[in-house]
């Protein structure tokens, strides 16, 4: 059974060939490497075609001209070939069996859209930090059949922490994924992850088998990363609601959902605006505190 690993990349030849090893190193016997190079400027395309010219299980593709990060993303899943997908980052890394667990998953349950596994995230510092999702009183959310429950779920644990799971880094079913429509915007990848939670069940592995880096950006650097005006990285979360709540209407206008289920939906993500702006105002009020007592002192 084919599986596709999707690696989009711009400039990575400093860093990538270490997950292309750690791809090609899976225990499953039956992966394909797509990627997807967005017009690089280093040496990734010479490195990249020695990498596939060593090895028939890379399918190297270079654009002649930079398409934007979303786009880039799109291209690897569509260019794909096998049953399951899994998008990766240059500096990542999967630990030998993911593949395998992940797949078996997939044939242990039918109804399943995707599967996500517990992520390790080094962070600029050096420290490796991952929170396992147990600790976070999981339920039967992301598995339900019920896509309510999955969506509010999955809000729930974007709001808490980056560091419990990330849909965008799962393995999914391609063919439902890859027809799935994208607009480019920031947070993006949570609007995503809503709209695969609307779409079917998922489960998720309690154990780390995968492995990224982290650094926090700035939201106007995220924005320009995006080609988007600065002021949407400054938006982004009432862009996020609304995007979300725009897909769920669109989901009951295909009668994908029932009208109710996205009444439902749009009560959560409102839910979710309300607690991520009480969040910032308590962090705001904190650090107007700490700068208070510093003057004091």
């Amino acid at each position: 059974m084919l599986v596709s690993i999707g690696l989009p990349v711009y400039n990575g030849a400093d860093v990538m060939e270490g997950v292309i090893r750690s791809v090609l190193a899976q225990e499953h016997g039956d992966v394909e490497l797509v990627i997807a190079d967005n017009a690089s400027t280093d040496g990734t395309e010479e490195l990249c075609r020695d990498l596939a010219a060593s090895d028939s299980r890379i399918a190297y593709h270079r654009h002649a001209q930079n398409l934007g990060m979303l786009k880039n993303f799109e291209y690897a899943i569509q260019a794909a070939k096998g049953e399951y997908f899994r998008w990766i980052g240059d500096d990542d890394r999967l630990d030998p069996t993911y593949v395998t667990r992940c797949v078996n998953a997939f044939q242990a349950d039918p109804r399943l859209l995707l599967v996500t596994t517990q992520i390790s995230y080094t962070g600029p510092d050096g420290v490796v930090r991952t929170q396992p999702y147990e600790e976070f009183k999981p339920g039967s959310g992301l598995g339900s059949d019920d896509p309510v429950e999955r969506v509010a779920e999955i809000l729930r644990l974007l709001t808490e922490t980056y560091l419990i799971i990330d849909p965008l880094y799962g393995m999914v079913r391609r063919e439902p994924i890859a027809a799935m429509q994208r607009r480019n915007m920031p947070q993006e990848d949570q609007v995503f992850a809503t709209r695969m939670a609307m779409a079917g069940p998922w489960e998720h592995i309690n154990e780390v088998l995968a492995h990224r880096h982290w650094a926090i950006k700035f939201r106007a650097t995220l924005a320009r990363r995006l080609g988007v005006p600065a002021w949407q990285g400054y938006c982004s979360t009432i862009l996020q609601c609304r995007e979300t709540v725009y897909w769920a209407q669109a989901a009951a206008r295909a009668g994908e959902i029932t009208p109710e289920q996205a009444r439902q939906i749009r009560a959560a993500v409102r839910a979710l605006y309300v607690r991520r702006h009480r969040l910032a105002a308590v962090r705001r009020a904190r650090k107007a505190g700490r700068l208070v007592l510093g003057r004091a002192h």
